[in-house]
């Protein structure tokens, strides 16, 4: 009988911690997510920071657009979703100035689907800052003022900032996430676009509950 009993206890207590350590672990760092060696400082610390590395060239990038904006829209308000834009050679300068550009001119929602489909899909050669000028002149935005802001301190500094959370973030490639500057997740380690959002969804609940 006394066996019996213990038996129920063991089933009662251990089961469901197991079960609980299971969930617990459904993602593991090393396996589907990189922890990062030194936590990177976020935009807003009394927010869970969602970021996602990206850069107008790429095309993975551009169809990720189209999984991550919907995601994006739905998550809950203590989540701040931020962009930092890549910046590993020169040539992606540009495209990063742009990005910023539209950020302090309030327009990125006219302008950041606009300038991945006019790159992708209409296959037009925007690559410099005529490029972008006339770009965003054909988006209503007021060339000169956007001239101004594209070169201006503020953007700058923006740019500096990037390229450091990027070696901070250990960017490897686009698109990339990293959650609350502590976790990198991409689609070499989550498998595709759904696996990342599902590792992202459950880092975010990690920090969650850390809080």
């Amino acid at each position: 009988m006394l066996k019996w009993i213990k038996r129920i206890v063991f089933t009662a207590l251990v089961v469901p911690m197991a079960m609980c350590q299971a969930q617990t672990e459904q993602y593991r760092a090393g396996v589907d997510y990189e922890l990062l060696p030194q936590a990177i400082r976020t935009a807003n610390p009394n927010k869970i920071e969602v970021n996602e590395v990206f850069h107008y060239g790429c095309i993975h990038c551009f169809n990720f657009e189209k999984t991550i904006h919907p995601w994006a829209e739905n998550l809950d308000e203590d989540v701040d979703f931020q962009r930092t834009p890549a910046i590993w050679q020169s040539a992606l300068e540009p495209y990063a100035r742009a990005y910023y550009s539209a950020k302090l001119l309030k327009v990125l929602d006219k302008t950041h689907v606009a300038l991945f489909e006019a790159i992708h899909v209409d296959r037009q050669p925007i690559r410099s800052e005529q490029d972008l000028t006339e770009f965003f002149g054909q988006q209503g935005v007021d060339e000169a003022k956007f001239s101004k802001v594209y070169n201006s301190f503020g953007v700058n500094s923006m740019i500096e900032q990037a390229k450091a959370r990027a070696i901070g973030y250990r960017t490897q490639g686009t698109p990339e996430i990293v959650i609350n500057g502590k976790y990198r997740v991409t689609t070499r380690m989550s498998k595709n676009f759904d696996g990342m959002l599902k590792v992202a969804t459950f880092l975010i609940e990690k920090e969650r509950r850390a809080l």
